[in-house]
């Protein structure tokens, strides 16, 4: 019986792991465990600025733990590979996301930190969440397996309850977490629903395998598949806020501290269409002529239903969540053209939006004052006056979002516009530029309010004091919007190397 138990022993092989694949996931979820451990050991040392520091720390780590893995997928000898027995893909596509969300948690970090000082919240719980949402868009990035993709997109997801739902000296804060908790919950149960369909229909999880399947079986053959293929994009669409499954981003938004926001908006946005881009693209591509014109129907509305309703608001964040919507549109139009260009032009516009929301906010945030929660677009009148430092970089960022040449906005609209008249969508990119100039009124209108509107209340002009951690987020989202607008080749260099790939195990 030993000698039996022993010999089934030894034929279980476990999988080979390439561990250096995983380096940037392995650096952000340690940091998160090691954080945890240290401030239980040392409660009364552990300060807000250590935090925030240790965090920013961790997530540069994991940047520049990117770098040989780039120059090693690009080499054309060594190529894109797989690990944890082809579940996991290091490829352009992965870690150009994960070099993305990176930078995002570096920049969100010094916001977060001034807005828990001024909030009085302490503990190291938001930075393990986030250093724990970062470790679950990254995996959705590299997922070459559904049970890996749903991995990632729980543990982001969950952390961002949390997050969304911090503040609990606020009913707002309270309500926006349970109303994303509950509604991603439904969302959650679309995707596994349909990964449980696709499993039944192909007997396998690994995109490899299911690909493999879709090359021999058409779509509208099987019932099965077809429901899977449905219902994955539901849920997948939940996560990017597309229409007609929005209806908690305004609220989230509202509700949220505003940090947390401007990492909703910018990783968390990244995240969902990295995953849309594995499962449709590269996963599904065989079956891009039966999804597109889905797509190509949630585009339309994602866009004119996020520019229409983005022009009533009278608060700040809910008009930043509905034009966020808005651009969840333009990056469908990029999704739906099904091609490389396409591809480009959603990490492109990812990329270059990633900071122009991230200032967006930041300046939201600080001008709301110690209250936090005046954010209404009266709040705003007159801060070319009041508070230039911070009325500046709010145009600027106003301008990108709008698509005004110089800004990364311009060639980021121009890249997705192009993408779909090149796939010979051209009402769809009719209405993308209509949207455009519907968005364009919204940002007029604050950008009017800042400059030509006078306060409602007399206060000092001197300028705002700012922190010079926000100082130097302000500061590093200029530069990205105005260099990327006036020179955006060496970005678009990039994306054009990170087209994802199925990687075989």
């Amino acid at each position: 019986m030993k000698q039996m138990t022993l010999l089934a022993l030894q034929s279980i092989q476990t999988p080979s792991v390439a561990w250096t694949g995983l380096l940037p996931i392995i650096i952000l979820a340690a940091a998160a465990v090691l954080l945890l451990t240290i401030c239980s050991l040392f409660p009364d040392v552990i300060t807000t600025k250590i935090l925030s520091t240790y965090t920013a720390t961790a997530s540069l780590a994991a940047l520049i733990a990117t770098f040989p893995l780039w120059g090693k997928v690009q080499n054309s000898s060594e190529g894109p590979y797989s690990t944890l027995a082809g579940a996991f893909g290091i490829d352009g596509f992965s870690l150009f996301v994960t070099m993305l969300i990176t930078i995002i948690v570096t920049i969100v970090c010094p916001l977060l930190s001034t807005f828990l000082e001024r909030e009085n919240v302490n503990g190291p719980e938001p930075y393990v969440l986030l250093l724990l949402a970062a470790t679950g868009g990254i995996i959705m990035a590299g997922a070459n397996d559904f049970i890996i993709l749903f991995l990632g997109i729980e543990v982001l997801s969950i952390s961002s309850y949390v997050l969304v739902a911090m503040n609990s000296k606020r009913i707002q804060s309270q309500e926006a977490g349970l109303k994303y908790f509950i509604l991603g919950a439904f969302a959650s149960g679309f995707l596994l629903y349909g990964i449980a369909l696709l499993y039944g229909a192909t007997g396998s999880t690994s995109f490899t395998a299911i690909k493999a399947f879709t090359q021999q079986v058409e779509l509208a053959n099987d019932a099965l598949l077809l429901a899977a293929l449905a219902l994955l994009i539901i849920g997948l669409a939940f996560k990017v806020a597309a229409v007609p499954f929005h209806f908690w981003s305004p609220d989230v938004y509202q509700g949220s501290p505003t940090p947390f926001v401007a990492f909703m908006a910018s990783a968390v946005k990244v995240s969902g269409f990295a995953a849309i881009l594995r499962v449709l693209y590269v996963t599904l591509g065989e079956y891009r002529a039966d999804w597109q014109p889905v797509i190509y129907a949630i585009a339309i509305a994602t866009l004119l239903t996020g520019s229409l309703l983005a022009i009533v608001q009278t608060d700040l964040k809910r008009m930043l969540a509905y034009s966020s919507i808005s651009h969840a549109g333009y990056l469908l139009v990029g999704t739906q053209a099904a091609s490389d260009q396409g591809v480009k032009a959603v990490l492109f516009y990812l990329a270059t939006y990633a900071f122009m929301v991230i200032g967006s906010f930041t300046v939201v945030a600080i001008n709301a004052g110690d209250s936090g929660t005046e954010t209404s677009l009266e709040s705003v009148a007159g801060l070319a006056t009041k508070k230039p430092l911070l009325a500046i970089p709010f145009t600027i960022f106003l301008l990108g979002q709008a698509g005004i040449p110089l800004t990364s906005g311009f060639f980021a609209k121009f890249y997705v516009i192009e993408a779909a008249i090149e796939e010979r969508s051209f009402m769809l990119a009719i209405i993308a530029m209509i949207a455009a100039v519907i968005g364009a009124f919204l940002y007029l209108r604050i950008l009017v309010t800042i400059w030509l509107t006078q306060a409602t209340e007399q206060e000092d002009n001197a300028n705002l004091p700012i922190p010079f951690e926000i100082g130097l987020v302000l500061v590093i989202s200029v530069i990205a919007t105005m260099f990327l607008g006036i020179w955006p080749e060496p970005l678009v260099e990039m994306v054009e190397r990170a087209i994802p790939v199925l990687v075989a195990s």
